[in-house]
């Protein structure tokens, strides 16, 4: 039979004779209980963030690429490349031309990153969730079309509400300096803008076009710069990656999502624990009211401890009461915070009690919330131990004035 354990559990909810340290118990209890809560909410909250960020990246960005592993451009005559085309789990493969070029429309000039795709390896069903206005195909009947970021779209200030007007796009020829004629010095050619993207950071700046058309303006016939593709769901795509990366040896390197853009996932997860620590920091603060409670405590039961004494209770078997009871209080706060964070973010992902401003291109309605369990587990090993630290050196504390004081009776 646990003893210390009994008497904690008879200190916790029986009456005091103090009702100040009822109250303060009760402090104690709400004190751990708003903290998990705030911290289950905080992370569940993050990781919708994060899943829509994510989500919204992915949209625009391919499930794996190839590129060099020295320099902007290679050739696709290996067998590897058609092979994979020909994958049977390889879906959308396109090859990629990108390159730096200067864009005019009307009176308004803007250096764009051109990226040139095959226009068949697009994807229609995802058009919708990432146009803001205009359609999502490269060619109309044989009219090439081009697709603009949202920094392209605003500086060169084309609307599509009306027939735009035609974009020129220059780059440099290779090999051709200093002639008499300052345009022999470009290639220039005309698209006519077919839609507008949403707002991603990493492809405002783009301006996708046919990859025929992208070699004409660059010059650039026999080589690409990068191979894009997804593949057909199901299949193990960190076992597609690998095997690919073994097949085309060191000259070239696979890219995943997050390998393609390390950073938006590195910030998405540093700004989630970095909120997360300083949530935790304010949070021990309403921890320690434990020490008033388990301080007054003690000195209420003073009398019940000289009778545990001199029936053989040592200093060690007192400690653990307290430090049972303190332990009980952070256990029930705890569960408690967490039972009602869980029932926040069932309600919030339900109904979305808590909403997104309203605007023209608002891509949520409200705020998205995830749970997960090992946030849970997290949450409550952070408080219970944290709890369990202050108790123990409360305790321990406490007992050691309260013999100081009857010493000096």
């Amino acid at each position: 039979m646990n003893l210390p354990f009994l008497f904690a559990k008879r200190y916790l909810f029986s009456k005091k004779s103090v009702n100040a340290i009822n109250i303060i118990s009760s402090i104690s209890v709400i004190g751990v209980m708003v903290s998990s809560a705030a911290l289950i909410i905080l992370l569940s909250s993050f990781n919708g963030m994060e899943e829509l960020i994510i989500s919204m990246y992915s949209k625009f960005a391919p499930e794996l690429k190839i590129e060099p592993q020295k320099g902007k451009l290679f050739t696709t005559n290996k067998s590897v490349f058609n092979e994979l085309r020909k994958n049977p789990n390889v879906i959308h493969y396109t090859e990629v031309l990108e390159e730096k070029v200067l864009l005019q429309y009307a009176n308004r000039q803007y250096i764009s990153t051109i990226k040139g795709i095959e226009p068949k390896s697009i994807n229609k069903s995802i058009g919708d969730s990432i146009l803001v206005d205009g359609v999502y195909k490269l060619l109309r009947d044989s009219t090439n079309l081009a697709i603009l970021g949202a920094s392209v779209q605003a500086n060169l200030g084309i609307s599509m509400q009306n027939t735009p007007d035609l974009i020129q796009v220059y780059s440099p020829r290779k090999g051709v300096k200093n002639t008499s004629n300052p345009a022999e010095e470009f290639n220039i050619r005309a698209i006519s803008p077919g839609g507008v993207l949403r707002y991603q950071q990493d492809f405002d700046n783009f301006v996708i076009t046919p990859i025929s058309f992208a070699k004409e303006v660059l010059g650039e016939y026999d080589r690409v710069s990068a191979i894009e593709f997804y593949l057909k769901e199901g299949t193990d795509a960190k076992l597609f990656e690998k095997d690919l990366q073994h097949k085309l040896g060191t000259d070239y390197v696979v890219k995943n999502r997050e390998e393609q853009n390390p950073t938006l996932y590195k910030n998405v997860r540093v700004e989630r624990w970095v909120v997360f620590f300083i949530l935790t920091l304010i949070s021990i603060i309403a921890i320690f009211n434990i020490v008033g409670s388990l301080t007054m405590l003690v000195l209420d039961k003073q009398k019940d401890m000289t009778v545990l004494k001199s029936l053989g209770g040592n200093n060690s078997l007192i400690q653990r009461i307290f430090f049972y009871e303190g332990l009980m209080i952070a256990i029930i706060g705890c569960i408690l915070g967490l039972f009602i964070g869980a029932i926040f973010n069932y309600v919030q992902s339900t109904y979305g009690i808590i909403r997104v401003e309203d605007g023209a291109n608002a891509i949520l309605d409200s705020y998205p919330m995830v749970s997960r369990w090992s946030d849970y587990m997290l949450v409550f090993l952070t408080v219970t131990s944290i709890s369990g630290l202050v108790s123990y050196f409360s305790a321990k504390i406490s007992v050691k004035e309260l013999n100081k004081l009857k010493a000096t009776d």
